[in-house]
Formats: structure tokens, sequence, C-alpha cells
């Protein structure tokens, strides 16, 4: 039987933008220009904005935490 080698990403690996885990909720801004961005938290009340810089944000207890996402400007 002939068989072949897969790699795959690690899955440690954060994905890019919003993402939470059992606990957690986490912002990932993926880029290589070093740039800061404004993201709009979604919350159970009224949603706020925050400026992250590249990698990973901890955003609060995912049980708090709705969504995320890039509001299209730069902090």
């Amino acid at each position: 039987m002939t068989g072949s080698l897969v790699s795959a990403a690690p899955a440690t690996a954060d994905p890019c933008g919003f993402y939470a885990t059992g606990s957690d909720a986490f912002y990932n801004h993926c880029t290589g220009d070093g740039s800061r961005v404004v993201i709009e938290v979604e919350v159970w009340g009224p949603n706020y904005e925050r400026c992250v810089a590249p990698g990973r944000t901890w955003l609060g207890s995912s049980g708090k935490i709705d969504g995320a996402h890039y509001v299209g400007r730069t902090c």
C-alpha cells in the first residue's frame, strides 16, 4: 500500500480575526506591516471600539463577548 504524508498547520495556530475558546474571546490581527486597527467588539449591551496591535489580543470572557470585527480604519 502506498501512502503519502500530509502536512497540516499546527493545531495551536490562532485564526485571523475574532475567535473564542471555551472560556476566552480573542481578536488576532494578522498583518505583516505592523499596523494597528480599530475593531468593534460586540457585547451584551452597547458595543465598543478598541485599537489592537498585530497579533492576538484578549477581549475578555467568551461568555460576555459575542464577536468582533475590523471597522475599516487604523489607529
